[in-house]
């Protein structure tokens, strides 16, 4: 029996058009470009698009169709079926939607007396191109359907400067046999051609409408208010191009198909390889087969029929995309707005890729990482722009690099997949290891201990990496827990890579060199980091320089202040493949994690009981940015928490049953928010919205191993 992974929304969910808003979907097409919207069909975000595309995969991305409009004439009667918020006014078309479904991808079925309308969007994969298909079942009476394309040609994360950038030069080629294509050039963006195609229908001049001073401007959408992004602070609103409709007529009881579609054309000398299809030549009809085959056969390649795991292998595809400057593939650490990150990445790597059955792409991502090593660091995040360099300031990224490298050969253990690893990665990780013990950027370095110590004034190199102005909110200057257990983990895996990477003299030398260092953190790590108080590990040991004796004989020492802030990041501590602590100060460290962080939907980044603590995650950048590591609960940690959690519990049944019902959570929400996706962040108390990134690599990869590599193989 086939397991049943279809959304499905019928009027309940939309009762109010603010309650359409909650519920939104999203297609890629792995290239870094997307769509999303509503259940309702109205625009929530700067984001809500049917065409985003990605001029050089998978940065440089651009708004190009923003969404279609439809009305219905029955009898000289109109029916809009539009839904969107202006100022002070609301199209609530969704009085006329009877259900919304994603199915892979989204439908809107409509109903306008006895004329029904099913609307479906999808994208072409691998290409900067949508299409809208229609199915309309005429009723007795002959009816018109008119669909309004809105266009733009915008940078994807803001709005317009001036109604003047949509003043758009068009030329439009009308087919006798109907249809045809329109093109579009903005005065903005000369070097880019949007080509706009409809299968069917008559294209009609909107300038020939007739206006007054109390009609609206037929040639543009104007102030489309964006209610999501008002939530966060952002009060602007933004104007789309209306330039023609297409009008199809429905004779009495016939169904009637056609469908409409855009893409974007360089208008350079010779073409991205991204802009190869022309609107004209694609086959909605088709691409929607193609798209649901596509993620079908992912889903197909889970080796359990449960329902959640097919979900989050829909899921995971999203963030896999191609990186042009590598010629390789990248994950993108969520959307709507994130590139992609070295930390994040190697993190969801294994969730995304290995548990899913899809070595080559990972392989792809750790060669195209390793493309960009410098001085012993991976790349923290990739800009938005393919012209500006990535940015290095991070002091894990390099360290979670080891563990997805380890996951890897786990799953890989074809002679093919060492020789990978040999040749492409393994210098890589000799030098990370090389500059980590003698040091680097952002005065990241080995102490005498043997721990990993590093960062200064303002610098935030964890995940916690949130600064406001001159104010760092979470600063972890010195030694962090998490990035020690990631050391001694790299060493750990070092250790065994170097026995089978290496000539066998050199191997055996270099194997010991790093059983031996491990040895050593391991002490320290045990000496420093344990809190007898709490009974669990402190967050970071920070390293003051304090000058002492007479003033002709000064000289600066060291002298360490442990931080026994309750935080989430002792639990990498517990779950990591390797590990320091012995099994009785493990199952005290997650206890103290449950007890005090954890949430259904994520684990918090402060206990509740610190006066600093932040209960939610809303409001203005300001407000946001300073409760974003002080409270707000973190997916993604949850997987690293559900791991240690069976550890320590050692895989019974009873634990297996609980950790279980933590991951099917998660189900729960993906059927709110972003539908099929795990937002990145949620409030500390009560967490249920999704707050931050609406779909997130790292929380998808992470629900996703956990839930296929702990608990199902045995249950």
């Amino acid at each position: 029996m086939t397991v049943q992974t279809k959304y499905r929304f019928g009027r309940s969910a939309f009762r109010t058009f603010e309650q359409g808003l909650e519920k939104e979907w999203l297609l890629t097409n792995g290239i870094g470009g997307f769509a999303n919207s509503t259940i309702i069909g109205a625009s929530s975000r700067v984001f809500s698009s049917y065409l985003i595309a990605s001029l050089h995969p998978p940065v440089d991305r651009m708004l190009i169709w923003a969404k279609t409009h439809e009305e219905v004439v029955i009898n000289d009667i109109e029916y809009d079926l539009a839904a969107q918020q202006y100022p002070g006014q609301l199209r609530e078309g969704q009085k006329f939607l009877n259900e919304f479904t994603l199915d892979i991808i989204p439908t809107y079925t409509y109903q306008v007396n006895d004329l029904i309308i099913h609307k479906t969007i999808v994208m072409e994969y691998g290409k900067n191109a949508s299409s809208v298909c229609y199915e309309v079942k005429g009723g007795a009476t002959q009816a018109k359907l008119c669909v309004i394309p809105l266009f733009h040609c915008r940078p994807f994360n803001t709005t317009a400067e001036s109604k003047r950038d949509l003043d758009f030069q068009i030329q439009l080629n009308q087919r006798k046999e109907k249809g045809g294509l329109l093109t579009l050039q903005s005065p903005k963006y000369p070097k880019l051609m949007i080509e706009f195609f409809a299968s069917t229908g008559t294209f009609y001049d909107r300038s020939n409408k007739k206006t007054s001073m109390a009609t609206p401007n037929y040639l543009l959408d104007e102030n489309e208010v964006f209610f999501k992004d008002q939530t966060t602070g952002f009060t602007g609103v933004d104007h789309m191009a209306t330039p023609y409709e297409i009008h199809v007529m429905i004779p009495p009881e016939e169904t009637v198909k056609f469908y409409v579609s855009c893409s974007v054309l360089s208008k350079e000398g010779q073409k991205d390889k991204s802009f190869e299809i022309h609107a004209s030549s694609v086959d909605g009809f088709e691409a929607v087969k193609k798209y649901q085959k596509r993620i079908l056969a992912l889903m197909d390649q889970i080796p359990y029929e449960d329902r959640l795991a097919k979900r989050l292998a829909w899921a995971a595809d999203a963030f896999l995309v191609d990186r042009e400057s590598t010629g390789l593939k990248t994950i993108l650490a969520g959307f709507p707005w994130f590139c992609d990150w070295g930390r994040d990445t190697m993190i969801a790597l294994s969730g995304l890729t290995m548990t899913t059955g899809r070595l080559q792409e990972a392989r792809s991502v750790l060669e195209s990482f390793s493309k960009y090593v410098k001085d012993g660091m991976i790349p923290n995040v990739f800009p938005n722009n393919a012209s500006e360099e990535p940015g290095y300031n991070t002091i894990d990224a390099s360290l979670w690099y080891f563990y997805a490298v380890d996951q890897y050969l786990k799953h890989d253990t074809s002679s093919q997949g060492k020789e990978f690893i040999k040749n492409k990665i393994y210098p890589c990780l000799k030098e990370i290891i090389t500059y980590y013990q003698k040091g680097t950027a952002y005065k990241i370095h080995m102490d005498e201990d043997g721990l990993i110590e590093g960062g200064s004034d303002l610098d935030q190199l964890t995940w916690m990496d949130v600064r406001v102005g001159d104010v760092v909110v979470t600063p972890r200057h010195g030694k962090p827990v998490e990035i020690n257990a990631l050391w001694y983990n790299a060493l750990k895996v070092m250790e065994n890579l170097s026995k089978y990477m290496e000539v066998d003299q050199e191997a055996q030398k270099n194997s010991e060199i790093y059983t031996e260092l491990a040895k050593r953190v391991k002490k320290s790590f045990r000496k420093k980091f344990w809190n007898a108080k709490e009974e669990c590990l402190y967050d970071v040991i920070t390293v003051l320089e304090e000058e002492k004796g007479s003033k002709k004989g000064k000289k600066k020492e060291k002298r360490e202040v442990p931080d026994g802030t309750i935080r989430p990041n002792q639990i990498y501590a517990i779950s990591l493949p390797y590990t320091m602590l012995p099994a009785e100060k493990e199952k005290k460290v997650v206890q103290k994690v449950y007890e005090q962080l954890y949430t259904p939907y994520g684990i918090r980044s402060l206990s509740p009981k610190n006066p600093e603590y932040k209960d939610e995650y809303t409001g203005k950048l300001l407000k946001r940015d300073m409760a974003y590591h002080m409270g707000t609960a973190w997916a993604y940690l949850s997987g690293a928490f559900i791991t240690a959690y069976c550890k320590v519990g050692g895989y019974t049944k009873e634990v297996l049953e609980h950790a279980t019902k933590m991951c099917e959570y998660f189900e729960e929400h993906m059927e709110d928010g972003c539908l099929n996706g795990i937002a990145e962040i949620f409030d500390g108390d009560f967490s249920c919205t999704g707050r931050g990134c609406y779909t997130q690599a790292w929380s998808v990869g992470e629900i996703l191993r956990v839930y296929i590599e702990e608990i199902l193989p045995r249950v």
